[in-house]
C-alpha cells in the first residue's frame, strides 16, 4: 500500500510540474530532498522504481519447513510433555537446532498443539479458530483432522501420540464421585487410547476386583480380547502384602492371572499423566453423567449400571474418534462359557475334619459330575474357584474339579418326621474340563512369580 500511495503521488507531481513539492512531502512523510530523490527515479524507471528490493523474498531470519516439521515431530514423540521453555533447551542440547522459545512456541501453536498448561484464555481462542476452520474445510480427511485437534485440546495431561490401533491399548481407572446425591459410589472405566471410546464401564461402592472383571467381561463380549490393559496400581492393582496368609486379597494378581490366560499385556504406573486418557475421561463425566442420571431417574446402583448400557453408545457416538481406515486388533470374542471361567476369583483353603470347605462363613461340600459327594482327608489343600456368574468350584490336587454344594445349618424337613418327604434326586452336574487354568500349582507359580516381580520393583 505504501509504494502505491508513493507511486500515485510522485505521478501527480510528474504530470503536473506546477504542483507543490513541499504537499507531496508531507502527504507521505519525507523530505522535498527524498520527493526529487524519487522524481528523478520514476523518470529512468517508472513505477517498477517504487518496489522494494525485499519484494518476494525470505527474510535472513526465516525458518525452513524442514525444521519447522522437525521441531513439531520431536515434540510429538521424543520430548512428548516438555513445557515450552524446556523443549526450547533441549533441541540446542540434543538435536543442535538453535531457536528462540518464541519461535518454537510459534511453530507448534500453529499446528494447534498448546504447553501442557496453557491458560484458558489460549485454549478458548485456539477452540474457536478450529471450530471455524472446521466450517470451511471441503473435505472428510480435513475435518476429521480438525476434530482430532478438538479433542485433544480437552485433554487436560499432556499431549502424546495416540495409539496406531483400535485395541491396542486400554486404559483402566476408577472414579469415585456423588454420582446421584448422597451416594459415592465408584465408576469403572475402560477408554481405548487410539480411538477414545468407551469400551467397558461399571459403578460398584467401591474400587473393586469384581468391577473390574464386569467392565473386561464387556470388552470380551463386545470388541474381543485387547492387545495391553494399562493399569494404575495405587488401589486395586497392587500386590499383596509380605508373608500374607491368604491369595484372596491379592487383586492384582487374580487380574493378572484372568490377563495371561487371555494373552493380554498387563502395565501398572503409579502416575496418572501416563494414563491421561482415562484421567481426562473421568472428568469429563463427573460434569455430565450426573445429570443424565438425575434426568433419568435413576436412584439405585443397579439401574445406574443398567442406564450405562445406552449412555456409553450415544456418549461414543458424540466423542470418539472416526477411525474407519484403521485395522483392530481385537482377537475373536471368547465363547461365554469360557469367560465365565477365566474371570474367576481363585482362593485357597483346606478340608477340614468334616470334609468339606469353609468358603465365605459358609460350608461347602465337593461334589462330582455325577452329583455324589466326594471326599478327600483333613488338612487337603484346594483351590476354590468362584466363576463370574457366582458359580463355585473347587480344584483338588491339580487332578480333578469338583462343584461346591452348600451345606445348610439346618434341615428345612426331617425325612423321618415327614413322610411325604422325597428323598432328593441326584442330579448331573456341570463341571469345566480338565484342561481349565486353575490348576493349583500353576497358579501357585505364577503367585511366586508376582511376588518375586514386586519384591524387585520395591
Amino acid at each position: 500500500m505504501d509504494e502505491q500511495k508513493k507511486y500515485e503521488v510522485i505521478k501527480h507531481l510528474a504530470d503536473h510540474p506546477d504542483a507543490s513539492k513541499g504537499r507531496a512531502a508531507l502527504t507521505l512523510g519525507c523530505t522535498r530532498r527524498h520527493i526529487n530523490r524519487m522524481l528523478d527515479g520514476y523518470k529512468k524507471e517508472g513505477k517498477a522504481f517504487f518496489v522494494h528490493g525485499n519484494r518476494g523474498r525470505q527474510p535472513a531470519t526465516t525458518i525452513p519447513p524442514e525444521t519447522r516439521r522437525l521441531v513439531v515431530g520431536l515434540y510429538l514423540t521424543k520430548y512428548d510433555g516438555a513445557n515450552f521453555q524446556h523443549f526450547t533447551e533441549l533441541l540446542e542440547k540434543e538435536e543442535g537446532i538453535k531457536l528462540s522459545r518464541s519461535s518454537v512456541a510459534s511453530i507448534l501453536e500453529k499446528e494447534y498443539i498448546l504447553p501442557p498448561r496453557a491458560t484458558k484464555a489460549k485454549k478458548k481462542k485456539t477452540r474457536k479458530e478450529l471450530e471455524q476452520a472446521k466450517k470451511q474445510v471441503k473435505t472428510k480427511k480435513e475435518a476429521d483432522s480438525i476434530q482430532t485437534n478438538l479433542v485433544s485440546l480437552e485433554d487436560a495431561h499432556p499431549r502424546r501420540p495416540r495409539c496406531a490401533y483400535f485395541g491396542e491399548l486400554e486404559q483402566l481407572d476408577a472414579s469415585s464421585f456423588e454420582w446421584i446425591p448422597g451416594h459415592i459410589w465408584h465408576l469403572h472405566l475402560a477408554i481405548d487410547d487410539a480411538k477414545g471410546c468407551i469400551t467397558g464401564a461399571w459403578f460398584d461402592t467401591q474400587e473393586t476386583l469384581n468391577a473390574y472383571y464386569h467392565v473386561f467381561q464387556q470388552i470380551l463380549r463386545d470388541y474381543g480380547i485387547p492387545y495391553k490393559f494399562l493399569t494404575d496400581r495405587r488401589t486395586i492393582f497392587t500386590y499383596q502384602k509380605k508373608n500374607s496368609p491368604s491369595i484372596d486379597e491379592d487383586t492384582y494378581t487374580q487380574f493378572a492371572y484372568a490377563c495371561k490366560q487371555l494373552g493380554v499385556q498387563l502395565e501398572s504406573t503409579s502416575v496418572p499423566q501416563t494414563k491421561g486418557r482415562v484421567e481426562r475421561l473421568n472428568q469429563t463425566l463427573q460434569s455430565r453423567l450426573p445429570v443424565e442420571l438425575r434426568l433419568a431417574g435413576v436412584t439405585t446402583i443397579d439401574a445406574a449400571n443398567e442406564f450405562l448400557n445406552s449412555y456409553i453408545k450415544e456418549f461414543n457416538a458424540k466423542f470418539a474418534l472416526p477411525f474407519k481406515d484403521s485395522r483392530s486388533v481385537f482377537e475373536v470374542q471368547p465363547e461365554p462359557e469360557k469367560i465365565n471361567l477365566i474371570l474367576a476369583v481363585l482362593t485357597e483353603r483346606m478340608v477340614d475334619s468334616g470334609h468339606s470347605i469353609q468358603f465365605r462363613n459358609n460350608y461347602y461340600s465337593m461334589v462330582d459330575k455325577q452329583g455324589s459327594k466326594v471326599c478327600y482327608r483333613k488338612g487337603t489343600k484346594v483351590l476354590v474357584i468362584k466363576a463370574f456368574d457366582g458359580s463355585l468350584f473347587c480344584c483338588a490336587n491339580d487332578n480333578a474339579v469338583y462343584a461346591l454344594e452348600q451345606i445348610p445349618l439346618r434341615a428345612e424337613k426331617s425325612k423321618e418326621l415327614d413322610p411325604d418327604v422325597q428323598p432328593p434326586k441326584t442330579k448331573k452336574r456341570y463341571i469345566p474340563p480338565m484342561n481349565h487354568p486353575w490348576r493349583r500349582a500353576a497358579f501357585g507359580n505364577f503367585v511366586r512369580k508376582q511376588a518375586h516381580h514386586s519384591g524387585v520393583a520395591n
